[in-house]
């Protein structure tokens, strides 16, 4: 599924309708005793970050969301129930927190107490009036800092409707917005038919935090994990890298204005030569980090790349259906002076991710707490990433282009270049968050220009290697 934005998904005109959770389930959650299950170190570091930069006076929207379309008229109270069908397979949704001092405390609304409201909003002549509404509504109903903290919308039309959904990040991650267009499909579906739908039981995200923080909570500051975290953050100067080229910033300013990066690197005869070039080396993702890294040494001359890496932590086959975010990052540093060419980057790349993969495993909040170190948030992003993900086996992957489906990512403010790559149907997609400002822009796409061409390179070598095999 491509990765965008509002302002690039194809909204067009038509009668917005809104699903926000029922005032009574709402009602319902103010009166719940506390639930013994924890947030996951990764939902407390977001909620907490959220609200020191708002005590510092800048609202940061950091929502996460998804967009398709479904054709033919669109029955209402049909799509009602399979949005409410939906919600109801992943605990989650019906799970926040409050405060108890400085302390942050769940509560979870039972199944049966769940219900969605319908509101019709009205006629959207004007497709940029409608995006700038629907950016304004999730912005506000799927706040970290609120509950609940999600929107569902649609957008109807005579011939169907375009579904817009939001969430605060601290309930999804990108492999959880990409299955959604399927199930949702597939409860309309039914739903029109008038069959009853019985799902697969989908595991709790919200009992994967209680045992993820369980566990982490067993390791002390002597733990292996912890002293691999030190030694990579004393070797980036006592902080989390950053993306390493210029990227124009006021070490004294305020947190930076953010824009939006998106492009196709390559279609898809190149990024599948590519894959098959890498392949002996560990993959794409592999390929995409070597790549990346030769591109900021050719752009700033450094001798060693050094990134986080982000990793799914679904390492348990429950947790593949289940909403949530199930993500940790593991550092990463690349020697490039020990290459002499692009298959000695990719060995030190393969061996790189081999060595540290294990390292996402352990929360890194939890990490930073054991070392005691004070890495103030004051940015949404606590280091930058580069993230792949090859999306073609999930469910419904087929029609994300038939039916205009995307995985959405608010852009606002930070400091930090958030990248990820996507091995979609037509090939490899490049999204970028990266601060707004005239060297940030420049560098930025001068990356994305080297790592494109070295990617038709690598491809049409392996293209060239593969005809010599097969005369």
């Amino acid at each position: 599924m491509r990765i965008t934005d509002l302002q690039r998904c194809e909204i067009r005109p038509g009668r917005l309708v809104e699903w926000t959770l029922h005032p009574a389930s709402v009602g319902a959650a103010r009166a719940l005793p506390d639930d013994a299950r924890p947030p996951a170190y990764v939902q407390e570091s977001h909620i907490r970050t959220a609200r020191t930069v708002r005590e510092d006076g800048l609202f940061v929207p950091t929502w996460l969301g998804t967009a398709f379309d479904i054709p033919g008229r669109i029955e209402l109270d049909v799509l009602q129930g399979a949005l409410e069908a939906w919600m109801l397979r992943h605990e989650t949704l019906r799970s926040g927190f409050r405060w108890a001092g400085d302390e942050m405390r769940r509560f979870t609304l039972d199944a049966d107490a769940v219900a969605l409201h319908r509101e019709d909003v009205g006629e959207f002549a004007d497709p940029v009036t409608l995006t700038r509404y629907l950016e304004d509504r999730f912005d506000v109903t799927a706040d970290a800092l609120t509950w609940p903290n999600f929107l569902f919308t649609a957008v109807v039309r005579d011939d169907g409707a375009s579904v817009y959904m939001a969430f605060d990040h601290s309930n999804v991650d990108a492999y959880s917005l990409h299955r959604i267009a399927a199930e949702i499909h597939e409860l309309y579906a039914a739903g029109l038919d008038g069959r009853v739908v019985v799902p697969q039981p989908v595991a709790s995200y919200v009992d994967f935090c209680a045992s993820e923080r369980s566990d982490a909570d067993r390791i002390d500051d002597t733990h292996t994990v912890v002293a691999r975290w030190r030694e990579f953050i004393s070797r980036c100067d006592g902080r989390l890298p950053n993306f390493p080229v210029d990227l124009g910033l006021d070490p004294e300013g305020p947190l930076p204005e953010q824009k939006f990066m998106q492009e196709m690197l390559v279609d898809a005869a190149d990024a599948a030569a590519f894959e098959a070039y890498c392949r002996p080396y560990g993959g794409s993702l592999v390929g995409v980090v070597a790549a990346v890294a030769l591109a900021a040494h050719e752009i700033s001359g450094l001798s060693v790349y050094r990134t986080v890496v982000p990793f799914h932590t679904r390492v348990k086959s429950r947790w593949a259906e289940s909403v949530g975010w199930y993500v940790g990052g593991a550092p990463v540093e690349i020697p490039l002076a020990r290459a002499t060419d692009f298959d000695g980057v990719l060995e030190l790349v393969r061996t790189a991710l081999r060595d540290t993969r294990a390292l996402s495993r352990l929360p890194l909040a939890r990490v930073l707490r054991l070392l005691g170190t004070d890495f103030r948030p004051t940015s949404p992003d606590l280091y930058s990433i580069v993230s792949y993900v090859d999306s073609r086996g999930i469910p419904g992957a087929d029609r994300w282009q038939e039916l205009k489906a995307y995985g959405l990512i608010r852009v606002s403010y930070g400091d930090q270049v958030c990248a990820w790559v996507t091995r979609v149907p037509e090939g490899l997609q490049l999204a970028c968050r990266l601060p707004d400002t005239p060297a940030a822009d420049k560098n930025m796409r001068r990356c994305a220009e080297l790592v494109r061409e070295r990617i038709v390179a690598v491809a049409r070598q392996a293209a060239a290697l593969s005809a010599v095999a097969c005369p």
